[in-house]
């Protein structure tokens, strides 16, 4: 008997454990190979490529190929949590703070600075933040 109720909470553990998972599937991740070309959605490169969730993980978004781009490693890292690619200064993901889709906007389409500045905090590492912020205290929802 108490094997039966073993292997019933460790089925319940897994589904609620992956439910909510950063992991992309194989399948998921052909489909958006195919649908993005293998090319970076930011600088066309097909170099190092990476899955990258358009809304970030940490602000709701799912592991669904709807809501996954590929990324080369350099864009990947410096869109980090936010929805700018900070070397070409261009919107690849959906703002967390307003929930405004800007997947595929032009080169043109950067973010507005009258309304938007840099984080004033500072990272565990001791850096400055890289984040955007509206906010009047001048600090992102991480700090």
């Amino acid at each position: 008997m108490k094997k039966i109720y073993i292997i019933i909470s460790l089925l319940l553990i897994n589904v609620f454990c992956f439910s909510q998972s950063r992991y992309i599937s194989d399948v998921t991740k052909k489909i958006v190979f195919s649908r993005d070309g293998g090319k970076c959605q930011c600088c066309g490169s097909s170099a190092s490529l990476e899955y990258d969730h358009i809304t970030p993980f940490s602000c709701g978004g799912s592991s669904d190929a709807s809501n996954i781009q590929l990324l080369c490693l350099p864009c990947n890292r410096s869109k980090s949590n936010s929805c700018y690619c900070k070397i070409h200064n261009r919107k690849v993901g959906t703002n967390c703070c307003d929930g405004a889709s800007t997947v595929g906007k032009s080169s043109t389409d950067t973010h507005n600075p009258a309304t938007s500045s840099q984080c004033t905090g500072t990272t565990l590492k001791g850096v400055r933040c890289k984040n955007r912020t509206t906010s009047s205290s001048g600090r992102c929802h991480l700090h």
